[in-house]
């Protein structure tokens, strides 16, 4: 058996339900994990690169032999019902380039370890239970393009250092509860085309836009 397949199997371990049984009859030793359904190989070490279990339904935890998967680039679990703690042993997924993790069950803080993410382009954490402050440590995804954090509990301010994500083009915050004052620094975000900022408690006017579309035009710090 090998790292993958049995990194696959822990994860199906950590699954309490599985509604249309995609995962209880697909995914079975008999067959090369390869061809399961949902994940995705590359041609030249035969490693698992992407993870698709979104919108099967699925209740469960988040296994740490997940992290053991170190070629996983992308991996999207959104609208299930996944809680729990995300483990920390998913920092061994260099290469993540996508995480969708949206319209679950977590409900603990964002993990200030996802700054190991360097590659990551698109982060959505958006419709769970997340609560804490947005982690400082997540201007460190200098190639963060997407960033979805709506309908949350978070609260605090937006961290200064997010704005140090120059290539971000989406950054949706709505319906959460975040307060103070939007920082000057969202002048830096030029490839900024979607802000989304609305039904928190900042100070600003600008918090009353819901969403506003920038198609192309630059921000301008103030």
């Amino acid at each position: 058996i090998t790292v993958d397949q049995s990194a696959l199997l822990a994860l199906k371990s950590h699954i309490t339900h599985d509604p249309h049984n995609f995962l209880a009859t697909n995914w079975s030793t008999s067959t090369s994990f390869c061809s399961w359904i949902g994940v995705t190989c590359g041609s030249r070490h035969h490693r698992v690169t992407a993870l698709n279990l979104s919108s099967m339904g699925l209740t469960g935890t988040i296994s740490s032999q997940l992290g053991n998967l170190t070629f996983l680039a992308w991996l999207d679990i959104h609208q299930n019902s996944f809680q729990g703690s995300l483990p920390t042993e998913l920092t061994n997924l260099r290469r993540m380039k996508y995480l969708d993790f949206g319209k679950n069950s977590f409900n603990e803080e964002i993990p200030s370890w996802f700054r190991c993410f360097s590659k990551l382009q698109r982060l959505s954490l958006y419709l769970n239970n997340i609560i804490g402050v947005i982690p400082s440590t997540l201007g460190n995804l200098s190639k963060l393009e997407r960033l979805a954090l709506s309908r949350n509990q978070i609260s605090g301010r937006i961290p200064n250092s997010l704005f140090k994500c120059k290539e971000l083009k989406f950054l949706s915050l709505f319906n959460n509860s975040l307060e103070g004052s939007i920082p000057t620094e969202i002048g830096n975000l030029t490839l900024l085309e979607t802000l989304d900022l609305g039904d928190n408690y900042f100070k600003d006017n600008l918090s009353k836009l819901q969403v506003l579309k920038l198609r192309g035009d630059k921000i301008s710090g103030t």
